[in-house]
């Protein structure tokens, strides 16, 4: 049997051990800081797509802003264009006037004034019997579609 002095000292040393006090952890290091993304490309115009219905041609082309675009007898110019962020879903609008010239006359009718919605064609489309047109997408002034950042 041990003596009360040895089981003392036994207890003293296994609580000891137990309370040491632990290492010191070492600290975090920060993860270094990305660079910022860059910001997005300027808007300039908006990338349209155009059917004529008689001879089915199909042309896609960019109507930048302030200039005005000839599709047939159209005259189609863009004043504004939207993206929305890149986290909600996609999607692109651009604020038209098309303009139908009169064949023969120095008459213009005025045909479109509003937004189209790339996503959705056919909630305010161009209603004409010969031509189609619809949003694809803003553009910017290199050329390619504005990707928001």
């Amino acid at each position: 049997m041990l003596r009360p002095a040895a089981l003392a000292l036994a207890l003293g040393a296994l609580v000891g051990v137990q309370m040491a006090p632990a290492a010191p952890k070492p600290k975090p290091v920060p993860a270094p800081e990305a660079p910022p993304p860059p910001p997005p490309a300027p808007i300039s115009g908006a990338d349209l797509q155009a059917l004529d219905k008689i001879s089915a041609r199909v042309t896609k082309f960019t109507v930048p802003f302030g200039q005005t675009v000839t599709f047939g007898t159209l005259s189609i110019s863009v004043s504004d264009c939207r993206q929305t962020p890149p986290e909600e879903e996609p999607e692109s609008a651009a604020f038209l006037d098309i303009q139908e010239l009169q064949p023969g006359t120095a008459s213009v009718r005025k045909l479109f004034h509003g937004w189209m919605f790339a996503s959705s064609p056919g909630l305010n489309p161009l209603e004409h019997p010969v031509y189609d047109l619809w949003v694809l997408d803003c553009s910017t002034a290199s050329g390619s579609p504005a990707k928001p950042g």
